[in-house]
């Protein structure tokens, strides 16, 4: 889809440059008047912006400054995969264009999650602990090879999570928010989960997915199942993963993400037995910030040339579509 450029040499306005390394934009320069703004600004900012680079991912200033009538930028990219932080009614509902990071993060989250299930199946956590406490304690783990996952979630991220647990010899079934060949639909999810050695959410953010994983979904889990989440934290009711691990419904979870972050030092999250919390980490690894940078240049640079955006988001989805 392309976005509308302006005749006179456009204004790049990029939101939270000093919370990471900043994007690397050299290529642009001379084609395009790059400024800067924070939170506080952006209200001010956003009307005279053709295109808004939203670099702090964590920031959700967008949702309460985008203006509803008026000018506003034609093309709104994210250096994120989710774009919840993002959108809000008159966003949705205007003709600006929407892309977001797709294709950066699928191999770090997948390979994440592979360590995740075998750091579970191998029960490294408690060994790391037993070696604090100079304590030699023999123990059988589990076989990962053989097992059952259900990926919970068909974009890119979830389909390379389940070819990488694949290759470690686990049958996996995804699930997305239609049938397609090779993916089950909503309907299959409830018998799928009752079955899976690992559970695994990697779904966006939506209307539909909001507390997918409540009470009754982990008592439809079989008490051997891993939890593990790298979608968003509001996929999942916190009170209901928090009784389902007390009660031992499950074997144990895994979060990389969390409704509120950080995570609050007061949260009974960090207490709970069998539960391995992580600081929203998965799909950051060295070298990203240029991955990101890179990648939103060379969308400049279609856009520039008139030529059709990818990483296109269905603004009332949510997501990219796809299979």
């Amino acid at each position: 889809m392309p976005a509308s450029r302006p005749a006179h040499r456009p204004t790049l306005l990029v939101l939270g440059a000093d919370t990471g390394p900043p994007p690397r934009l050299g290529r642009l320069t001379g084609r395009v008047r790059i400024e800067y703004a924070d939170d506080a600004a952006l209200a001010r900012r956003l009307p005279g912006a053709d295109v808004l680079l939203v670099w702090d991912v964590t920031s959700h200033a967008v949702r309460a400054a985008w203006p509803g009538q008026g000018p506003r930028p034609r093309w709104v990219h994210t250096a994120s995969a989710g774009v919840d932080h993002l959108m809000c009614p008159e966003l949705t509902a205007s003709d600006t264009v929407v892309t977001n990071a797709r294709g950066i993060f699928d191999l770090p989250v997948a390979e994440y999650v592979a360590a995740l299930v075998l750091a579970l199946a191998k029960d490294l956590p408690r060994t790391w602990d037993l070696q604090g406490e100079r304590e030699w304690r023999h123990r059988e783990t589990t076989r990962v090879a053989g097992t059952r996952a259900c990926v919970v979630g068909s974009g890119p991220i979830g389909r390379t999570i389940a070819r990488t647990l694949k290759a470690l010899g686990v049958t996996v079934s995804v699930v997305g928010r239609v049938p397609h060949t090779g993916i089950h639909g909503p309907d299959d999810l409830d018998r799928l989960i009752a079955r899976a050695d690992w559970v695994i959410a990697a779904a966006p953010l939506t209307e539909r997915t909001r507390g997918m994983f409540d009470l009754r979904r982990f008592g439809v889990m079989q008490p051997s199942a891993r939890f593990i989440n790298v979608g968003r934290g509001q996929l999942v009711v916190e009170d209901a993963l928090a009784e389902a691990l007390s009660r031992r419904w499950i074997a144990g979870a895994a979060l990389d993400v969390f409704p509120r972050e950080p995570l609050a030092r007061d949260s009974r999250l960090w207490r709970l037995p069998g539960l391995l919390v992580s600081p929203h980490m998965s799909g950051d690894t060295v070298g990203r910030w240029d991955e990101l940078g890179a990648q939103f240049v060379a969308l400049f640079e279609r856009w520039e040339a008139g030529r059709p955006l990818v990483n296109v988001v269905d603004k009332a989805r949510g997501y990219v579509p796809g299979r």
